[in-house]
């Protein structure tokens, strides 16, 4: 019985133990074939599918930004890493070999070391490493274009891969670097931009990134009959602004030009259609360049630099006055001084007895009873502050100042703006305004308010940003910008009358814009120059000078506004070389030409009774070589200081000298013997007043008939000369 009773035991246990591992395996069976857990009934296909997974971004291209002609300013280079895969387990789903084998490592390091232009030793030995998946090639390895990584595929080395990243590129260096800014990639490879117009329009210009899902084997090989998931990337869209390539490099051409001539502390300028608002130049120095990011100035000048303007501000008292109906341009002023009083209640009124002081021309120029229109010509402060109380008020002044569009945010195409601050509590400040100093604008402000003056007194918004497209179908717009009128301040008869003027201030013989003529097309503008004021005073010696002209004259179609900051200089606007050359790009680009026959470069010939050439280059050399490369020209030489080398010259190099006309050289600027300038024209003194750098006062109209300080007297600086016209 006993012995009955443990064979009944021993049977149901090995029962026990065989139904277990029936179970067991039915489990490990179901598990591993049909991915269920028998018991639970658990789906773990979705666990399997998890292992080995691998997810690899592919990244977007940012969209392009070109110029107006498609010029590429802006985009993404596809980069290149190298790699060699050195571990010999790794072998492809084909049976293929994808490492570098031992008998082939000398030959793959010759390859290599060719095309990389590296030392083949170096390459063998990284080749030669035991215990490692792979090695890469150092910096030689890193960045290298798609013709390098083409080239090296097409040895079908086994074992040789690359990896991919993007780069921001910039062909064209500093062009316009302030405006268009940078982007730049993270940590994790994503490229956006960091500054300027690249930051403005970064959600336009980011793509959107793919992606490939996939099981692998643990060398990373995709096995048949694993899952593989591939989502594309879309580029970002293409960016057109209004620049051209052309007048821009001009532009900065023009600053280099400029900084040797001045040792400026910093240049900008821009250009600008005047009927569409397009702006096709725009740029600054200081600037940078955004392939190196050696960046020493973030501001954009043109909208974030508020400045005094100077002169070229008086344009709007001139237009205010004459778009009132109170305007008389032959109607006479004092064109020497303005002394003034307050009248109780903060307004300037002209007094007698300078009860609080007075406003004089630059220079202290007196042009005895000077007409309005010459106000404008000779830029007349005294002439300005006139108008702004006698014809006008202060506060009428202003309500034309804000209807052009100063003291607010202009809102281009959303750059970040310093609208200026105005000053115009005291009468001295609203009497600074009438000429241009005192409160601040900026360039774009400029820009936009004479839209209305050059053309029919509509006033069109500057822009740069001209469309967005879709890079994949250029046919479709995101955005297409379109001329903005934003306000009509003056009337079209008030514009051309402002205009003439303006045209007389380039093209008379006396005005103060002469310099700036082109022999492509003529020209009307206004000078600017502004004492540069530094915590809160005006004595920092500095200035900023500027030019703000229009053309063609007959039909303006291009703004051109040139400054630079640098200590003063009274020849300032007579060494106008870098500005001319700007502003002759465009007139040549857009075509603007015929008006005028230039002057070619030519000996003047003996039998000629009137005869005109270019004027040489005579800076830096000796008086005696100067005089006898004159001596074959028909003109009247002066010399002007006892120096025995040429420092300046009027005319200036490449300028048209005629027949009889004077030439100055200057070879000191402390003192110079006074000519006799009896019967000279107004031109022939403000080129001795020019080159000289000593002041002036004169007056009248005509020809001198005097002079205070006779000649063959050794004047020096600060000698009071007054001349008188008639």
């Amino acid at each position: 019985m006993k012995r009955n009773r443990q064979n009944r035991t021993l049977r149901t246990i090995t029962l026990v133990t065989l139904a277990a591992m029936i179970t067991l395996a039915s489990n490990v069976f179901f598990v591993t074939i049909e991915h269920v857990h028998l018991r639970s009934g658990t789906d773990l296909s979705i666990y399997a599918e998890t292992a080995n997974i691998v997810s690899t971004t592919v990244r977007a291209l940012r969209g392009n930004i070109y110029d107006r002609n498609g010029t590429v300013i802006a985009q993404d280079n596809r980069t290149y890493d190298i790699y060699c895969v050195l571990d010999p387990t790794l072998v492809n789903s084909e049976g293929n070999i994808s490492y570098i084998k031992e008998e082939d490592r000398k030959k793959t390091a010759e390859i290599l070391a060719d095309v990389l232009k590296m030392d083949y030793d170096a390459v063998l030995k990284l080749l030669s490493q035991k215990g490692i998946f792979q090695t890469e090639l150092g910096n030689k390895g890193r960045s290298l274009t798609k013709a390098v990584r083409d080239e090296i595929e097409s040895y079908k080395l086994d074992g040789v891969g690359f990896t991919d990243s993007l780069q921001r590129v910039y062909p064209l260096g500093t062009f316009a670097s302030n405006l268009i800014g940078y982007a730049q990639a993270d940590e994790s490879g994503n490229i956006s931009g960091k500054m300027g117009l690249e930051q403005i329009l970064n959600t336009y210009l980011t793509g959107t990134n793919g992606s490939r899902t996939y099981q692998a084997d643990k060398q990373g090989h995709i096995l048949p009959g694993m899952r593989e998931t591939v989502v594309s990337e879309k580029n970002g869209y293409n960016v057109t602004l209004t620049l051209d390539q052309t007048i821009q490099n001009a532009l900065e051409q023009s600053f280099h030009m400029t900084e040797d001539m001045f040792d400026c502390d910093r240049v900008w300028g821009a250009a600008m259609e005047i009927k569409s608002g397009k702006i096709v130049a725009w740029g600054q120095s200081p600037s940078f360049d955004p392939n190196k990011l050696e960046i020493e100035e973030y501001n954009n000048y043109g909208s974030e630099l508020p400045y005094e303007p100077g002169s070229t501000l008086k344009t709007f008292t001139w237009a205010a006055a004459i778009n009132e109906g109170v305007y008389n341009g032959s109607d006479t002023t004092n064109g020497y001084a303005y002394c003034y009083g307050s009248d109780g209640k903060g307004n300037p009124v002209r007094v007698s007895n300078n009860e609080i002081g007075c406003i004089y021309n630059a220079h202290h120029a007196n042009y005895g009873a000077l007409d309005y229109d010459h106000g404008l010509i000779y830029s007349a402060n005294s002439a300005a502050t006139a108008i702004q109380t006698e014809l006008i008020t202060p506060e009428i002044h202003l309500d034309y100042l804000r209807k052009f569009g100063f003291f607010k945010d202009v809102g281009t195409d959303g750059l970040p703006e310093a609208a200026g601050i105005l000053n115009f509590s005291e009468p001295s400040e609203k009497l600074s305004l009438s000429y241009g100093q005192g409160s601040s604008v900026n360039v774009l402000q400029m820009l936009q308010a004479y839209s209305a003056i050059f053309g029919d007194g509509t006033m069109v918004k500057p822009y740069f940003v001209e469309s967005v497209r879709d890079a994949y179908d250029p046919s479709r717009v995101i955005y297409q910008a379109e001329t903005q009128k934003v306000g009509r301040p003056i009337t079209a008869d008030t514009a051309k009358e402002v205009q003439g003027i303006l045209y007389r201030t380039v093209n008379d013989s006396d005005g103060t814009a002469k310099y700036y003529q082109i022999p492509e097309c003529k020209l009307m503008g206004k000078t600017g120059t502004t004492e540069l004021a530094v915590g809160g005073t005006y004595e920092s010696g500095k200035t900023i000078t500027s030019i703000m002209c229009a053309l063609p004259a007959e039909d303006p179609q291009v703004i051109v506004y040139y400054c630079f900051q640098a200590r003063y200089d009274q020849a300032a606007h007579v060494r106008s070389d870098a500005a001319v050359n700007f502003i002759r790009t465009v007139a040549l680009t857009y075509g603007f030409t015929g008006d005028i026959e230039p002057v070619t470069e030519e000996e003047p010939e003996e039998t000629a009774e009137y005869r005109s050439w270019n004027m040489p280059m005579l800076l830096n050399h000796s008086v005696d070589y100067a005089e006898k490369k004159l001596n074959a020209y028909d003109c009247d030489v002066y010399v002007l200081g006892s120096g025995s080398t040429v420092i300046d010259q009027f005319p200036r190099s490449t300028d048209t000298v005629t027949s009889g006309q004077r030439v100055f050289l200057l070879t000191d600027t402390t003192s110079f013997v006074m000519p006799d300038m009896e019967g000279w024209t107004r031109k022939d003194v403000a080129a001795l007043w020019a080159v000289s750098g000593f002041g002036f006062q004169l007056s009248g109209e005509g020809k001198v008939v005097s002079q205070s300080v006779p000649a063959g007297t050794t004047v020096t600086k600060g000698s009071d000369i007054k001349v008188v016209f008639e």
